[in-house]
Formats: structure tokens, C-alpha cells, sequence
């Protein structure tokens, strides 16, 4: 990815798998992707931080199983999770760094997981598979800092 402006492109010398060179047409549905992902990242952990600010009942509840703390710290640490989440989130459209990326993916793939280790049916965390997928692929389409 270079930067132009404010804003972040894959860069003009791109090769696909076989190391061919990417042409103009590939390059801009190449950057149409990234800013898709980057939107779709975005939206999910604005939506599921707005949640967790809301103080979720069913994410209290599954973090007082979890960790044993009282409904009050649950209810904190769900706060603090979901400003981190929007913040996170505003951060993927401005600049998507790679180290949060990964960070957003682990934590995808956590939060999905907590699903079944609650109790909740496993179609519950395949179901979610876009919430870690989604940052995964915009980590791999960033350009190493």
C-alpha cells in the first residue's frame, strides 16, 4: 500500500500468486476490495463496540461466566471493550495499521469462540467466521510498516 493524501492504495507495482504484473483494471478493483474490507472492519467493530457501550446484557452475563468478576466490573470491562472497539474502528478507516489488524482478527476470532464456550450452538461462531476473516484479509493486504 502507498499513501496518497490522506488515503492508503495498494501500490502500482502489485503481482498476483504467479508474479505476473497486476494490470490497471486489476489494481483498481484491487483497491475497490481493500476499501471494502476497510469499510467492513470498520462497521462491524463500530456495531459491536455501540453494544458493548450499551452494556449488552447476554456479553455481561457471558463475561461474569467467563472470569468469575461481579455484574459491576463485568459491565466496566464490556465499557471499556466496546470504546476500544470504536475506537479500533474509526482507526481502520483512517489508517489501518497492521499490528491492530491482527490484534482485530485474534479478537474476532475470540469473541466468535466465546459463543460455544458459553453454550451457545458452534453454527453460532461459524457463523461469525467473517469477524476475524475480514480483518485477517485487510492485514494481509496491508503493506508491511
Amino acid at each position: 500500500m502507498q499513501g496518497v493524501g490522506q488515503y492508503t492504495r495498494i501500490s502500482s507495482n502489485a503481482s498476483d500468486i504467479r508474479g505476473n504484473d497486476l494490470t490497471d483494471y486489476d489494481m483498481k478493483n484491487l483497491n475497490i476490495a481493500y476499501w471494502v474490507l476497510r469499510v467492513a472492519v470498520a462497521g462491524e467493530f463500530f456495531g459491536h463496540g455501540i453494544f458493548a457501550i450499551q452494556g449488552k446484557e447476554q456479553w455481561i452475563t457471558w463475561i461474569q461466566e467467563l472470569t468469575s468478576v461481579t455484574p459491576e466490573t463485568a459491565a466496566t470491562l464490556l465499557l471499556l471493550t466496546g470504546i476500544i472497539d470504536v475506537l479500533l474502528a474509526a482507526l481502520v478507516l483512517v489508517k489501518p495499521f497492521r499490528p491492530l489488524l491482527l490484534w482485530m482478527a485474534l479478537w474476532g476470532f475470540w469473541t466468535a469462540l466465546v459463543r460455544p464456550i458459553v453454550g451457545e450452538p458452534i453454527w453460532d461462531f461459524i457463523e461469525r467466521s467473517a469477524n476475524w476473516g475480514a480483518p485477517l484479509a485487510l492485514y494481509y493486504l496491508s503493506k508491511r510498516q
